[in-house]
This record gives structure tokens, C-alpha cells and sequence, in this order.
């Protein structure tokens, strides 16, 4: 028998206190996958009242980071986290700790150290699925989600395999963007989408240009102290740990095609191609079919499973494995997030 205690000789703020539990390994937690019919997530639920998730997760690190490269998520559900000093202190048992968030893409709100809101946007709109920061230079290979409070209705965050969404993109698709890339396309201060102060985290013109210097990032700066960035990525990926080829892009989620209608429309009617908030081509700067857009967007969509959160709930995706989104919701919401394990792209990009 092992006794299991809480992380720690002394409480951590805002984590209640456990007992030693005298249980075996064995009969500590549950697993299997949340739906038999879905290859992800893979759930974890504990067996016993009391369970330590700081300590088991430690514990069991090895074994959780074997089941989250075969499933691509893992659901920590019924361990009772009820703050984000717990979320944060779970994070920093499964990987070298949070990250901050920079080179932003969306608003989110720091609530506390580097734990974010998942995304600031308006209720009744619906996030596209996506991996995090697949157009930036550097990005986490880890993501981890917390639901503090569930929506009243809706507020699901979807999730889908990349190894799904691949399967379902015609090879000739994918052999086209392997040789081409993606150009991606964002202007900053023209009244839509983030400021660049935001994006870049400093008000200072050359920190901007020295950091997009560093990682080939093209810099404009047009009148009014507003930017346009330039940066050619590829739009396949191998997984440093598995040795995969994954598709990981922003190439969909970015192209202004993917908005909704009338999100499209405004913007359309007021900005050419290359003045929107965000827009993709190919890397040579030719505009991307729509007929291939549709086929993409269907593999995202057709790669997606949906379950409701639970008070509670941990939610560990690997980045370059699983696409996350969100659905639309109704009365208050609150999902915090945290980043880790940064991945520099030009290491993994093919």
C-alpha cells in the first residue's frame, strides 16, 4: 500500500487540504476514453475520494505522457480543482511550467502568474478549430484548460485529432501546400483585431522590429502608426516526439474565408486582401482556392468530438496532435487556460 499526501509539506494557497489516502496505485484512479465511439479524450477519473492530482499527476507523468501521445488528450475529471493556483500547480507537475502568452493572436485576460481566459470573444460566437499559435515562430507544445464555472448552455470546447484531420485533406492538397507554404498576413491598429502593442507586449517600434528580425517576419510600418507583418510558414510539421508528419497550420483558421458571414462581409466590404486584420495565401502570394478552403474547413469540422465541462475538469491537449475550438454559450462561463513546453518552429517545420 502507498500513501498518498498532499503536494507538499504545507498547503498551497487556494488548494484545500487533503489527508493521506493509504491506497493502492492500482486502484487510485479510472481510465479509458471518455466515449467508446471517439479516439480522444482519454479520461482519468479518480477511484477514491480525496485523490491528490498534484501528486498522482507527478507520480504519473510518464504514463499520462504516453496516453497523451496516443490519444492526443487526456480529461482530468472528478479532482476537484477549484481554483487556478490548483490549475497552475497541476501544470507545473506535468511539464516545466506555464508560459507567457506572446505573439498574441486573440485577447485573453492573465487572472493570475502565466493562467489566461481561453479567449476573450463575444459569447454567441463560435472559434474555428485550431492549434495554438501554429503560425507563430515559437509555440506550446502543451495546452491545459480549467473549467472554473461551465456555461448555463453550450460553451463546449470542441476538440479533434490532427491525425484525423490530415486523413481527411486529398493528398493532393497536402503535397500542393508542402511545396508552396502559406503566406500569412496580419495588420495591426486599423480598428479590428488586436493593436501591435498587445500582440508584441511593448510599445517600442524597434523591440518590434528586432523580435520579427530574428524570425523572418516581415515588418511594414504604414501611416498612422499602424503594421503589417509578412511571414512564410509551412503548413506540415514533424512531432518532435512521435516523428509524425502532422499538419499544423494556421492556414485555415487565419484566411478571412473562414469568418462568418457577416464577420466576412464588413470586413470585406471596408479592406482589400491584404489589408485585413489576418488573411493567408500560398507562400508565393497567390490567393488559396475556395474550393480548398471548404475541403479544409470540412476536415477540421469532421475531425471534431464535443463534451460538456464539468465544474473541475483539467483538459491536456497535445498542441500538434488535437485542434481545439469553442461553441457559442449562454450565462456566465469561465475556462482559464495555461501554456507550456515552448516548440520553435523552424526546429520541427518540414
Amino acid at each position: 500500500m502507498t500513501a498518498i499526501p498532499p503536494s507538499g509539506n504545507r498547503p498551497v494557497a487556494g488548494i484545500p487540504r487533503r489527508r493521506p489516502i493509504m491506497v493502492s496505485q492500482q486502484s487510485i484512479v479510472s481510465e479509458g476514453l471518455l466515449t467508446a465511439d471517439w479516439d480522444l479524450p482519454w479520461r482519468v477519473e479518480p477511484s477514491l475520494p480525496g485523490v491528490d492530482l498534484v501528486q498522482w499527476a507527478t507520480q504519473n507523468r510518464e504514463h499520462l505522457e504516453h496516453m497523451l501521445l496516443q490519444h492526443g488528450a487526456i480529461l482530468l475529471r472528478g479532482f476537484d480543482v477549484q481554483s487556478t493556483q490548483h490549475f497552475n500547480a497541476v501544470i507545473d507537475a506535468l511539464s516545466s511550467g506555464a508560459l507567457e502568452y506572446m505573439f498574441r493572436a486573440s485577447p485573453r485576460t492573465r487572472v493570475g502568474g502565466n493562467i489566461y481566459t481561453s479567449t476573450d470573444y463575444p459569447a454567441d460566437q463560435v472559434i474555428f478549430p485550431h492549434n495554438e499559435h501554429s503560425y507563430s515562430p515559437r509555440f506550446p507544445l502543451r495546452l491545459f484548460f480549467y473549467c472554473h464555472l461551465p456555461s448555463e448552455t453550450g460553451g463546449e470546447t470542441p476538440i479533434g485529432s490532427v491525425r484525423r484531420v490530415k486523413s481527411l485533406i486529398p493528398q493532393e492538397i497536402v503535397e500542393t501546400f508542402r511545396h508552396k507554404k502559406i503566406l500569412y498576413v496580419r495588420n495591426y491598429g486599423d480598428g479590428f483585431g488586436l493593436p501591435w502593442q498587445s500582440v508584441f507586449q511593448t510599445d517600442d517600434r524597434s523591440e518590434v522590429e528586432a523580435y520579427c528580425a530574428s524570425v523572418g517576419i516581415e515588418v511594414e510600418w504604414k501611416d498612422g502608426n499602424r503594421l503589417r507583418t509578412r511571414q512564410v510558414g509551412a503548413a506540415l510539421a514533424r512531432h518532435p516526439r512521435t516523428g509524425e508528419e502532422v499538419w499544423f497550420n494556421h492556414g485555415t483558421f487565419f484566411n478571412v474565408s473562414t469568418l462568418p458571414a457577416a464577420i466576412r462581409d464588413s470586413l470585406g466590404a471596408g479592406f482589400s486582401a491584404m489589408d485585413l486584420p489576418t488573411n493567408t495565401f500560398y507562400g508565393d502570394g497567390s490567393p488559396i482556392e475556395p474550393e480548398v478552403l471548404e475541403t479544409l474547413r470540412a476536415a477540421y469540422l469532421g475531425s471534431l468530438v464535443k463534451f460538456r465541462w464539468q465544474r473541475g475538469d483539467v483538459l491536456l491537449l497535445d498542441n500538434m496532435l488535437a485542434v481545439h475550438g469553442r461553441e457559442p454559450y449562454g450565462g456566465p462561463r469561465k475556462i482559464y487556460t495555461g501554456m507550456a513546453e515552448a516548440i520553435v518552429g523552424s526546429d520541427v517545420q518540414l
